[in-house]
């Protein structure tokens, strides 16, 4: 039964993707409105307060500003000037960074063959969107690169993870086995990242980590990055770990967030959501069908060496739930997720003002009859907004909770 329900719950989620493609990319009603050709949309807020949002369609990546609050927005820039192959996996979607200076730095990947083998490209603007650098390789591993992550560093450096497959290449052609990809990271230096050889040499956290979810990562009040993602534990187990780096860039141990056993063969395509509070507490949220318990879950951790909680559901199962995203302010944390009943899929929301310690009852905030993106989150000073691209509806921007 629980498989069924996954298989349900990926097709429904993961059809986002292929029902989502279209058409004209750059019209600036296209860009507002129709979500036809676009299977994502990621939001960053830049220093001055407007919103840069950036969309993936099939060939094409393109960023627009909006200083309404995604009311309306401004003509779309095409990211890469000649088509690419762009990966459409459900957890994948090209990501987007602004600096202190108002520089845009955007990352995203292609597929490179049938495989699924893919290669993860740079392009950064230093005009304020007007123009973006022809992209560039983040690596210069071609093996396969996936499902990357950035984030700027409180010293104004970029961090980069993503999902690499040098090791299982290698492994494959010397007739070894080796369990999905590796953790690889890499950084760049303040103001720097996306220009030619600008991001550092790669290096790889872990081997053997789930090879298609989607990671989560967050920086903590030290100024170090933690990743949170699948990972394959013996036995072909893939539950969740984080990892929290020290001050010389560098992984340290892997703590596993949950004992969910989740024994498969296969890659869920369903990745997790971290963030890490001021005071230092790390919250995170996943999917799992595993033996131990089934559906989202969220747990704390008081620090990067502490525990975590035990894992609090965040939904039933029936429900159909999935996606989860966490964003933790000074004031609170806040969690949303994507709930279907059969013919209309909910955004899910609840918060807590105590750390993560007691929650607010779940409430629907926004809801879809057809496909949609993964539900994410995004603060501008102490606001945190729901964005949310359907293809009905297109393109949300609507606030949840804090000060203005």
């Amino acid at each position: 039964m629980r498989k069924l329900l996954l298989s349900a719950v990926l097709l429904m989620l993961g059809g986002a993707a292929a029902a989502q493609q279209g058409h004209d990319h750059h019209a600036m009603q296209a860009f507002t409105r129709d979500a036809q050709e676009a299977a994502t949309a990621t939001p960053a807020f830049a220093p001055d307060g407007s919103l840069w949002v950036v969309r993936g369609g099939p060939a094409t990546v393109s960023v627009a500003r909006s200083t309404d609050l995604g009311k309306s927005f401004g003509p779309a820039v095409a990211v890469n000037a000649e088509p690419m192959n762009m990966d459409w996996g459900p957890d994948s979607r090209p990501q987007i960074l602004v600096d202190e200076r108002g520089g845009i730095l955007i990352t995203f990947a292609i597929f490179k063959d049938k495989r699924f083998n893919g290669r993860v490209y740079t392009s950064r603007s230093s005009d304020g969107g007007k123009t973006f650098s022809p992209p560039a390789a983040i690596t210069r591993d071609d093996t396969s690169q996936r499902f990357q992550s950035t984030a700027i560093a409180p010293d104004g450096r970029v961090f980069a993870a993503w999902l690499d497959k040098r090791h299982a290449a290698a492994a494959i052609a010397a007739g070894k086995d080796y369990p999905g990809a590796a953790l690889a990271y890499a950084w760049a230096p303040r103001n720097e990242a996306g220009r030619d050889g600008a991001f550092g040499d790669t290096a790889l956290a872990f081997d053997n980590t789930c090879e298609c979810c989607r990671l989560g990562v967050a920086f903590t009040p030290a100024g170090t990055p933690a990743v949170l993602f699948r990972n394959v534990f013996p036995g072909s187990v893939r539950d969740h770990a984080v990892v929290t780096f020290d001050r010389d860039g560098k992984p340290g141990p892997l703590r596993r967030v949950s004992v969910d056993d989740w024994k498969i063969e296969a890659c869920p395509h369903h990745g997790p959501s971290l963030s890490v509070s001021p005071n230092g507490t790390y919250h995170a949220a996943w999917f799992t069908d595993g033996s131990a318990r089934q559906g989202l879950f969220y747990a704390r951790a008081g620090g990067p060496e502490a525990a975590f909680s035990a894992p609090r559901a965040l939904s039933s199962p029936e429900k159909q739930p999935g996606r989860p995203f966490v964003l933790s302010t000074a004031s609170a944390v806040h969690l949303v997720w994507k709930e279907f009943d059969g013919e209309r899929t909910r955004v899910m929301w609840q918060s807590s003002a105590d750390d993560g310690r007691t929650w607010t009852a779940p409430v629907a905030v926004a809801d879809t009859a057809d496909s949609s993106d993964h539900p994410l989150l995004v603060a501008r000073g102490g606001r945190v907004y729901l964005s949310w691209l359907t293809k009905l509806e297109g393109y949300r921007l609507m606030p949840l909770g804090g000060s203005t």
